[in-house]
């Protein structure tokens, strides 16, 4: 760690110099303004400790002069001539402590340290909030469809608002990382805090969301700060708020309405600075028609509204998530790159993805656990994904209405050619052979159900004699 000692007393400054490089600090030192920033140009130091009275200015001027240009530098101010006035101006300055002289010099050690601790936490914060930022920026999110730049639209022109953004969307589409997108592009300062209303109990929820004090009820043993207070000055999402009783609703609506927030057990209000984004997999609208929704937080949240499209209706951003999950879980194990075959992408493309773009990642990295090779294949798909999704239930029973006996004859035989291709590794005549069929006919309803792969081997689709 570098510490900078800026005092006019060349007596001091060498004490201190001896002190604090015996405790392993890298030590320079000025006698003015002129020379301290000097020594920050060359290089910033992590701790600057600065007398008040200096032959060319004041302290204070220069720690307003250092914090503007390099704001996380720990400064900390010394002086003879204390008084109340001037430590509260160093300290609203940016001083993180303020020390009178004759000073006691373990003392100092101590407060030294702790600033630098301070410092080194403030910058690992800093790095984590930029990293947060960059990864939620909209280049981050995956999507060059039409539909998905629009949003991207709409998002960038709303982020740096206020406004109460309602994002609906069947699960798995991607609603939280929308929500994480307007927070880190706002320019809020306080935290993003996200709570799945449908996953607590109601008396659960109301403690989560707005705190209680302690005794509010059994179990309460200690006060508790809410979710709402955690997010000041920042965003509250609340995911599935559909979910939520009507009782709950109101007190959301309070919420919105006035910005305060009341813990369980009291009858003090606070107020909260916060943004608030809700998500929805529900028809809101129609849960208002049940009379389970109440229509005034209705029109409360759905200021903004944001409705993002099912993976099936953006099918050309399917191979850039592919792709970008790949790299995700290879660069997660620390092992090559995998590619994909055209095959095993073919199938993908195919299937329907009820479970969005959170299915996809979780099948490409059962695909990347599963594959030994350095190319992704159809062997390790599941089955599900194989058939394309477009193959009805097999059932056994006839339904009232009737059933197509052609089609419910091929799901089966499809699913039966599968198995034999899984378990004889592709080969296809030992596949024909398990199921008792000729090669020829294998191969001419392999070929029907796009069952081979168009990079199989060439000995693998030739009849044996």
């Amino acid at each position: 760690m570098d510490l900078l000692i800026v005092d006019d007393e060349a007596s001091l400054r060498d004490f201190l110099t001896i002190v604090f490089e015996e405790e392993g600090w890298s030590v320079e030192s000025a006698a003015s303004v002129a020379e301290g920033r000097a020594a920050v140009a060359r290089k910033e130091p992590d701790v600057v400790l600065c007398d008040l009275m200096l032959p060319d200015g004041t302290g204070i001027d220069y720690l307003k002069e250092v914090k503007a240009q390099y704001p996380s530098i720990a400064f900390i101010m010394i002086t003879a001539y204390t008084s109340t006035k001037s430590a509260v101006e160093a300290l609203k300055a940016g001083a993180v402590d303020y020390i009178a002289k004759p000073f006691d010099v373990e003392e100092l050690k101590i407060i030294v340290r702790k600033a630098s601790e301070r410092k080194v936490l403030e910058d690992e914060n800093l790095h984590l909030r930029t990293a947060l930022e960059e990864r939620f920026t909209f280049s981050n999110i995956i999507g060059k469809s039409q539909k998905m730049q629009e949003i991207f639209g709409i998002v960038q022109r709303i982020a740096k608002t206020m406004s109460t953004v309602l994002i609906s969307g069947e699960s798995g589409t991607g609603k939280e990382l929308i929500a994480r997108a307007i927070h880190y592009n706002s320019g809020r300062r306080g935290k993003f805090v996200s709570i799945n209303c449908g996953a607590l109990p109601e008396t659960l929820l109301e403690s989560e969301l707005f705190g209680h004090e302690r005794g509010a009820f059994t179990g309460a043993i200690r006060e508790k700060r809410g979710l709402f207070h955690e997010a000041d000055r920042g965003t509250i999402f609340l995911d599935e708020i559909g979910e939520t009783s009507t009782a709950m609703q109101i007190k959301l609506l309070r919420v919105l309405q006035d910005r305060v927030v009341r813990r369980v057990g009291s009858n003090v209000e606070t107020t909260v600075d916060v943004r608030v984004i809700a998500a929805t997999n529900r028809d809101l609208a129609e849960s208002i028609q049940k009379g389970s929704f109440r229509e005034d937080l209705f029109y409360r949240i759905n200021v903004i509204p944001i409705t993002l499209p099912p993976l099936r209706q953006r099918r050309e951003d399917i191979p850039l998530l592919v792709e970008h999950f790949i790299a995700k879980f290879c660069n997660s194990i620390q092992i090559p790159h995998k590619k994909i075959s055209a095959d095993a992408m073919r199938g993908i493309e195919k299937y329907h993805w009820p479970g969005n773009v959170r299915e996809l990642e979780n099948v490409v990295e059962r695909m990347i656990a599963l594959e030994a090779s350095d190319v992704l294949t159809t062997k390790s798909l599941p089955e599900h994904v194989l058939l394309g999704g477009t193959i009805p239930d097999v059932t056994f029973d006839l339904p009232p209405e009737g059933l197509s006996l052609q089609d419910h004859l091929e799901a089966i035989g499809k699913i039966f050619m599968l198995k034999a291709l899984e378990r004889t590794g592709g080969v296809q005549t030992q596949a024909a052979e398990l199921l008792k069929m000729s090669f020829r006919s294998f191969r001419y309803y392999a070929k029907k159900y796009d069952l081979i792969p168009r990079d199989a081997k060439q000995e693998d689709v030739v009849e044996a004699d």
